[in-house]
């Protein structure tokens, strides 16, 4: 049992860090505009969290989905003004 748990953690991992390199390379600057011209040091901050959080980050990616827009009532009173 423990080595099927640590198999399918091993390539969950695995699939995770090659999203990851295709994610910091392209994938970053296309679900985020202000993630273009990235620097090296963001790109190796951004790695483990999306290594971890891949296959939403594969949704948003291939879905074309840009960054979340924040709608709260102060931002709705402040657009009617």
């Amino acid at each position: 049992m423990a080595d099927t748990i640590l198999l399918i953690a091993g390539a969950y991992l695995a699939l995770g860090a090659l999203f990851a390199l295709a994610f910091v390379a392209v994938g970053a600057a296309r679900i985020d505009p202000s993630a273009r011209g990235a620097t090296l040091g963001f790109r190796v901050m951004v790695f483990p969290g999306a290594a971890l959080l891949w296959p939403l980050l594969a949704v948003r990616w291939l879905r074309g989905a840009g960054p979340p827009v924040e709608d709260t009532p102060h931002k709705r009173q402040a657009a009617r003004r």
